[in-house]
């Protein structure tokens, strides 16, 4: 088995896909319109996606529903990057909005930051190179 993606109910799917695209840097990979329906999916991830054996995120757009409540159930998605100062920099001069500032982890040493998409999603930033397997 393997991981093929991640679902995320989203309000405004430009808004999401310009997120994920222009501000963490994901490929649009392919999308799915069901108008009978009434819903579209948006698959984006890095690498080319499943076909290159990478996980994706699939953006699910109700035709209708411009918010979702969050729960307590969901934490975040994870990405690897080589630089979490960086990157963070970069997506707030993109427009993006850090809610926890670059630093290790309590009780450990890998370097982490997290940013919030649009609707609210928790992503986290992983300095790859300090991580703790």
């Amino acid at each position: 088995m393997n991981l093929l993606h991640t679902m995320l109910r989203v309000g405004d799917l430009q808004r999401s896909i310009d997120f994920y695209t222009r501000i963490l840097g994901m490929d649009l990979l392919r999308t799915a319109e069901r108008p009978a329906q009434k819903y579209t999916n948006v698959f984006v991830g890095f690498g080319g996606g499943n076909k290159n054996g990478e996980a994706e995120l699939e953006l699910t757009y109700n035709h209708g529903v411009s918010d979702y409540d969050l729960g307590t159930a969901y934490g975040h998605i994870a990405l690897g990057v080589d630089d979490v100062a960086e990157t963070c920099e970069r997506i707030r001069a993109a427009g993006g909005k850090v809610t926890r500032e670059p630093g290790p982890v309590k009780g450990g040493s890998t370097v982490i930051a997290f940013v919030e998409d649009p609707d609210g999603y928790k992503v986290e930033l992983v300095e790859t190179a300090s991580r703790e397997i």
